[in-house]
């Protein structure tokens, strides 16, 4: 117990660490700056709940679903499939904020090359390229299995100079420890409450469109420890990190004017997201000592834990992508190229420095976050829970909503329209509850249309309208035909196959012996690929399709004459191999078993490994 207690403790850490990026540490600062304790609350706390809440549900998904230590994984290969590209943008656009506010606001703030000697802008370059250089070298070195030994290190460096901060400040506070508020006033932006929405929407939903947070919940669940406990620590810990750096900012306020800090930025607006870095940077010499090592320090490493954290996630991620594409145009480019992070990597660098050069601040990056990304979480979120969740994503619709939400957000935000805002942020969720609960009632009246119509035949007026006579007694109405196909047939995505035990199939003592189950798989696979691939010739084959793998497991058992109802899809498919998932029903519909087979492709000359040829992909991709 205490075992895995300190388990949850260590992923709890990495999980704060993690979460710490641009937005979470320098827009804490802004947050004060405008508008103080409140400000920093409004931040501070969504944003720590939001962490216990994602590590609550999927803690419940990882437990009621079959599969031991991989149910999490499993599930995710199947949810992920049509987020695939949303999750990408989310993992660049966060890697490039974070890069970017720790350039901007910490490298841009110093004079890192006395005299002048370089650029300004070519020294914050190198020292971005530097810092990702740093970050990938990390995610290198640790993966996924040690990175919480990795961040529990850090943890440790980063207490040291939360203990040499406040030890260096001790001499520079007041006998009673004033805590400074921006002037009323002063901030001409939209007021907190505009930001309140968009700020507890898009920091409740954040995390469940974040790779990072993903795999750390899959590898939390692997390890047997809880993810609502590691989860649970890691929202506490990081609400203390971000409470320790907004009352230094507040701190920071009670030593001098606002105006003093702030910065004028795009549309007049002031911002201070380097509030605290520009009054250490300016202390005395002899009042400075370890400060500004500490401080500085502090950010970086906090920084460092976020882009180890991408590249670990992005490597987890694009390896995974890359090996279940079909597309043929991945088919030909370099596999370790694709799904090396490396490229994303050099993409973020590009993004910021472009940000860098037109003196962008975080709050042009943070608008997407609080209205683009919310339907596609909210709509994340309803596809765990919904019973809907496996229908078709819309895509186009998705998108175009997407956009015309963050085009409001950003106009609401540069005009101080706190009702823009509202709308950018609501509307994406609006739009997802319409089109969850509007799918969700088509799903219930398609299937229970039949027996509407049934009943409805049956009552006595509409029978007198219709002219149709009431139906003769069951005894002198002929038994209806079979209307099972000799060789099987489909329902939807599932091809069914029924047959009836006889003795044949039983053992000693009556009940159809357990290996006659995967037989049954076996026969209803092949009369499904009959269908599927009508004209497959063994004779003129180039390929032959074998099992790799086949597991089932058994719930009841059946019995001699018994009815049995084979049920078989395709589930899943990448570059190599095909996996079917099945079902066994019994005379009752009973669930008598299910199970899951996977197939490989081989070559009919000299049984060398292939691809999945494409006219197999073409007839299972119908049914997928």
């Amino acid at each position: 117990m205490n075992l895995r207690f300190f388990n949850a403790l260590a992923w709890g850490n990495s999980v704060a660490l993690a979460w710490m990026w641009g937005l979470g540490l320098f827009f804490s600062v802004q947050m004060t700056f405008m508008f103080g304790l409140g400000g920093l609350l409004l931040f501070a706390v969504p944003n720590a709940i939001g962490l216990m809440i994602f590590g609550l549900l999927t803690h419940i998904v990882a437990r009621r679903r079959d599969g031991g230590q991989e149910s999490l994984a499993r599930f995710f290969e199947k949810f992920s499939r049509p987020f695939r590209l949303i999750f990408y943008i989310y993992q660049i656009l966060a890697l490039s904020l974070t890069v970017f506010a720790l350039s901007r606001y910490l490298f841009g703030s110093l004079d890192l090359v006395p005299g002048g000697q370089f650029p300004q802008y070519l020294v914050m370059a190198m020292a971005t390229l530097l810092v990702l250089a740093t970050g990938c070298l990390f995610g290198e070195e640790f993966g996924i299995r040690k990175i919480k030994y990795g961040h529990a290190m850090f943890s440790g460096l980063i207490v040291l100079c939360i203990g040499v901060i406040l030890f260096h400040l001790r001499p520079l506070w007041p006998e009673t420890v004033a805590m400074g508020e921006p002037e009323p006033g002063f901030w001409q932006g939209p007021s907190l409450a505009a930001y309140a929405i968009p700020l507890l929407v898009g920091l409740l939903v954040g995390p469940w469109l974040d790779l990072q947070h993903w795999q750390r919940a899959i590898q939390i669940h692997r390890e047997g420890a809880s993810i609502r406990l590691g989860y649970f620590f890691g929202g506490l810990i990081f609400f203390v990190l971000l409470m320790f750096h907004g009352f230094l900012a507040l701190w920071v306020l009670s030593k001098g004017n606002a105006a003093d800090y702030a910065n004028v930025g795009w549309f007049k607006l002031n911002y201070a997201h380097d509030l605290v870095v520009q009054y250490i940077n300016g202390l005395d010499e002899g009042m400075r000592g370890l400060l500004p090592a500490a401080y500085f320090s502090f950010l970086t490493l906090c920084i460092l834990t976020t882009l180890d954290s991408g590249y670990i996630a992005l490597k987890w991620f694009l390896g995974n992508a890359v090996a279940k594409s079909n597309n043929a145009i991945i088919g030909m480019l370099p596999k370790r190229l694709l799904d090396s992070p490396i490229p994303t990597f050099v993409v973020v660098a590009l993004v910021t420095m472009v940000a860098l050069a037109v003196r962008m601040d975080l709050e042009f990056f943070m608008v997407f976050y609080a209205s683009f990304f919310v339907g596609y979480a909210g709509l994340a979120i309803a596809r765990c829970f919904v019973p809907n969740s496996q229908q078709p994503l819309p895509q186009i619709r998705m998108f175009s909503l997407a956009a015309i939400s963050v085009v409001l957000f950003a106009f609401g935000y540069i005009t101080a329209g706190g009702g823009l805002m509202l709308l950018g942020s609501l509307l994406p969720l609006a739009y997802v509850a319409w089109l969850v609960f509007n799918t969700d009632l088509l799903r219930v009246a398609h299937d229970r249309a039949d027996e509407v119509i049934e009943k409805a035949a049956k009552i006595p007026a509409l029978q007198a309208i219709t002219g149709k006579p009431e139906a003769a007694p069951r005894a002198e109405v002929a038994a209806p035909a079979d209307a099972h196909a000799l060789a099987g047939h489909f329902e939807g995505k599932w091809f069914v196959y029924s047959m009836v035990a006889t003795y044949q199939d039983t053992n000693s003592v009556g009940n159809v012996y357990f290996g006659m189950y995967p037989m049954f798989v076996g026969k209803t696979r092949e009369l499904f690929f009959n269908q599927a691939m009508p004209d497959f010739d063994l004779k003129t084959t180039d390929f032959y399709i074998l099992t790799r793998s086949i597991e089932h497991k058994f719930v009841r058992e059946a019995r001699e004459f018994d009815r049995i109802t084979v049920k078989i899809r395709v589930s899943d498919f990448n570059r190599k191999f095909c996996t079917l998932e099945h079902q066994i029903f019994g005379p009752e519909g009973e669930l008598l078993g299910k199970g899951r087979q996977s197939l490989l492709f081989v070559s009919s000359k000299d049984y060398s490994l292939l691809d999945i040829p494409p006219e197999v992909y073409t007839a299972f991709s119908k049914y997928l």
